[in-house]
């Protein structure tokens, strides 16, 4: 006994990545420095003292990379731009060359009958930008439109699909609280101020966006991780309200013109409360054409005063785990895109990343990642059954077409359909990589009953 899942005729099949993880040549052709080089700089940052310098070498290797997407037959590519390549000091004179390599990037796409999906941001402020105060001066939200003014400008009927920020999540709390991320500050007051300014960023793009007449859609990739509580005691029922609503923190707003009311007096009992000048809520709330969807995972928490940054605890019931030590939890999708049908109706939803992190290594030519098929195929199952219960999900862009430099991890952590040798740039394609290539095909999935 099987189950065919079948998608629409229409649905997008795709693979994403990032500039600054898969581009390498960081002093190459008047790219000037970012918050990420200069966080890895630091001693003790980065895993293993990697950096980014070649990473997957594709600012060069671009066009083997695009051969490798056309032969696994995706429809759409996510990658995003280097804004210090465009602005080397986040304003002023735009640097020709960086616009010019993201033109031959994109007619290459286009040569290749893959639709290029443009994200602005991922994560690369200037770093000139962050000596004089980075997200929390709000100076940055009006370079950041003059950026995205350039592009949309200089790439207008190219590329069609705009995205503004990924993951602001990650700006905000892993980079202005935790201190993971760049630029490293830790400050409750710093993280929500930032998410605020980010937010109005992305706003008021939208609106350039619109004024400007830019042909396409645009919209942006929150992640978002689904959290059940231990028990339905109210002090662990709070605790999974707190772990979703951080995430959703910084998507309710951009659909209700409001912040989530018991959140928010929650950070006010950390000293945290964004300063929101007038006007900023209507920019937040801008229409949108569409919203992406980065999904990664969820578990089960319950309540624990002082652990965690948000009084919680993650309780292991026996979830598969990546090798990253991230849980599985691949019904969390079907709920999440059935929360976000609540929340924002028929708009269209895209998977803008889904994938694992799994260190399999080649074996006499080959790389059997059957894990990673494992996890694709479970969460597309998911994207079906919310498809089938009315989600109008229009795409699914798995992360990532390769291995890469996965931030302060380093590269420890492999999540590409691609296997690549960091020494010799030897690029391999995983037993995922033919799985997928097969699904893309076909178009539909058949699950082998039990």
């Amino acid at each position: 006994m099987s189950t065919i899942i079948q998608f629409p005729e229409d649905f997008v099949w795709g693979v994403s990545t990032s500039a600054y993880q898969i581009e390498g040549s960081l002093d190459k052709d008047g790219r000037g420095p970012s918050i990420w080089d200069e966080l890895a700089a630091i001693p003790g940052r980065i895993y293993n003292g990697d950096d980014a310098s070649v990473a997957c070498d594709s600012y060069e290797r671009y066009e083997e990379d695009i051969r490798l997407m056309k032969e696994l037959g995706v429809k759409a590519y996510r990658f995003s731009v280097s804004w210090p390549r465009i602005y080397p000091t986040g304003s002023g004179e735009v640097n020709p060359k960086g616009i010019a390599y993201y033109k031959k990037l994109v007619t290459a796409l286009l040569d290749s009958g893959i639709e290029p999906f443009c994200t602005l941001y991922h994560w690369e402020l200037p770093q000139a930008l962050q000596e004089q105060g980075g997200w929390e001066n709000r100076k940055t939200i009006d370079a950041f439109v003059q950026f995205a003014e350039t592009m949309f400008r200089e790439f207008d009927g190219l590329i069609k699909h705009w995205i503004t920020f990924n993951e602001p999540w990650c700006i905000a709390i892993n980079g202005h609280l935790l201190g993971r991320h760049a630029p490293g500050i830790q400050s409750w007051q710093s993280a929500i101020q930032v998410a605020h300014n980010v937010l109005v960023a992305h706003g008021a793009t939208v609106h350039k966006f619109r004024k400007l007449g830019t042909a396409g859609v645009i919209g942006y990739a929150p992640d978002i991780y689904w959290y059940e509580p231990f028990s339905q005691k109210q002090e662990d029922v709070d605790a999974a309200y707190r772990a979703f609503s951080i995430y959703t923190w910084f998507v309710t707003p951009v659909f209700t013109g409001k912040y989530p009311e018991a959140m928010a007096e929650w950070f006010k009992t950390k000293g945290a409360e964004p300063v929101i000048e007038a006007g900023d809520m209507e920019l937040i709330s801008q229409k949108l054409d569409f919203l992406g969807l980065n999904f990664y995972g969820g578990n089960i928490v319950r309540y624990k005063a002082g652990n965690n940054y948000l009084d919680l605890e993650h309780v292991d019931i026996g979830y598969d785990k990546s090798d990253k030590g991230w849980f599985i939890f691949p019904e969390g999708l079907y709920l999440t895109l059935n929360w976000l049908k609540e929340l924002c109706g028929p708009l269209p939803i895209y998977i803008t990343e889904n994938g694992a992190c799994y260190n399999d290594e080649v074996i006499d030519g080959r790389v059997p990642d059957e894990r990673r098929i494992r996890f694709l195929q479970s969460h597309i199952t998911e994207l079906g059954r919310a498809i089938d219960s009315g989600v109008n999900v229009k795409g699914y862009l798995t992360w990532s077409l390769m291995d890469n430099f996965e931030w302060a991890f380093g590269y420890s952590c492999r999540f590409g359909l691609v296997h690549v040798d960091f020494r010799t740039q030897k690029r391999t394609p995983k037993e995922s990589y033919y799985w997928y290539q097969k699904l893309i095909r076909k178009n539909w999935l058949e699950i082998e009953s039990r």
